[in-house]
C-alpha cells in the first residue's frame, strides 16, 4: 500500500513539474492557501490557551473563542469600572 500511494505521488509531482508556471502557480496557491491558513490558526489557538493556563496573572485577556467570566463594561466616568 505504502508503494502504491508513493507512486501515485510521484506521477502528481512529475505532472505538476511539467506543466507551465502559470498554471502551477494557482495549483499550488489553491491547495497550500487552505492548508497553510488552517495551521497558523491551529499554533495561534494552542499558544492562546497555553499561555493563559500558564500566566499568573489573574486578568488576563482570555482565549480567542471563550467568553471571559467578567463581561461588565468599565464606567466611563470613574477610574477601574467601580461599580
Amino acid at each position: 500500500m505504502p508503494d502504491a500511494i508513493a507512486q501515485w505521488w510521484d506521477g502528481v509531482e512529475l505532472w505538476l513539474t511539467q506543466l507551465p508556471f502559470v498554471l502551477q502557480f494557482p495549483m499550488m496557491m489553491a491547495v497550500m492557501l487552505p492548508i497553510c491558513l488552517f495551521a497558523a490558526r491551529l499554533i495561534d489557538r494552542v499558544v492562546d490557551r497555553t499561555t493563559a493556563r500558564v500566566t499568573p496573572h489573574k486578568d488576563a485577556e482570555p482565549p480567542v473563542g471563550t467568553l471571559p467570566t467578567d463581561i461588565r463594561e468599565p464606567h466611563p466616568l470613574r477610574p477601574g469600572g467601580g461599580s
